[in-house]
């Protein structure tokens, strides 16, 4: 496949791209990718004629293009990533009989896509849509966790930023890491009572083939009537479906 290299080069400036905020100059994506450049400014002219780059003349910096962001809309009209999820997350809650979700990392929310009810368990605050302070929650804590340092300070730079619910939660970035080191430490995300008092809930982290967390899996049950090896089991359930999910994305554990 002889344009199999400058495909990989292609959709390797689409990343580079699509990682910084602010459009680059062609020198500095040369220098990141370690590509000559003329390469770059060839393949940069051809992903500029097909709309995928545009080129900002007076800065002379490139950034994405409207062909991107069509790309990126039709994923998110197809939804693959929820489609995967829902029967993975129906065989959760056949394992466990508990309610499972399925959430998304919105700014510093959670954002629910998919909820999955057992039979006659109650109903939860966390329907499909419902948004959620994401430190309050097992899903957003499995998610900020495999964050970097960095973007966790970006979303909660100071005390304001920390919602509280019943009176319980994070309310510091001191308490958030010392939570998010205990998350990667045990290697799956708890809460307990502050989305609904009597309910607790463990989660992990859904990660693409960068590492990225894209999504969370998460058991709720009511507190009392789960001892603690009851929820090792189910933390361990919802782990495995994360780490399915994870390896159909991409991902592979260092």
């Amino acid at each position: 496949m002889p344009n199999a290299p400058a495909a990989a080069h292609a959709l390797a400036i689409l990343t580079c791209l699509a990682r910084h905020a602010e459009p680059m100059p062609a020198a500095a994506i040369a220098r990141e990718l370690g590509l000559p450049r003329s390469s770059v400014y060839h393949l940069l002219a051809v992903l500029r004629a097909d709309g995928f780059v545009a080129h900002l003349g007076e800065e002379r910096r490139y950034g994405l293009g409207v062909a991107a962001f069509e790309l990126g809309s039709a994923y998110g009209r197809q939804a693959p990533l929820q489609r995967m999820a829902r029967t993975s997350l129906a065989r959760l809650v056949d394992e466990t009989t508990h309610n499972a979700h399925f959430a998304v990392l919105h700014g510093r929310d959670v954002l629910y896509v998919i909820e999955d009810r057992a039979a006659g368990r109650p109903p939860l605050v966390t329907d499909v849509g419902v948004r959620l302070p994401g430190q309050l929650t097992a899903s957003g804590l499995a998610m900020l966790a495999a964050l970097p340092a960095s973007q966790v300070r970006a979303l909660f730079p100071s005390r304001d930023a920390f919602v509280r619910r019943h009176d319980t939660g994070i309310t510091s970035s001191r308490e958030l890491r010392s939570a998010l080191a205990e998350v990667r430490r045990r290697g799956y995300a708890t809460e307990e009572g502050t989305v609904t008092p009597g309910f607790a809930s463990v989660a992990d982290a859904v990660r693409d083939h960068n590492g990225h967390p894209v999504a969370a899996v998460a058991v709720t049950f009511p507190s009392a009537r789960v001892d603690e090896p009851e929820r090792e089991r189910l933390a361990a359930a919802a782990v495995r479906t994360a780490a399915e999910l994870s390896s159909r994305l991409g991902f592979r554990p260092a």
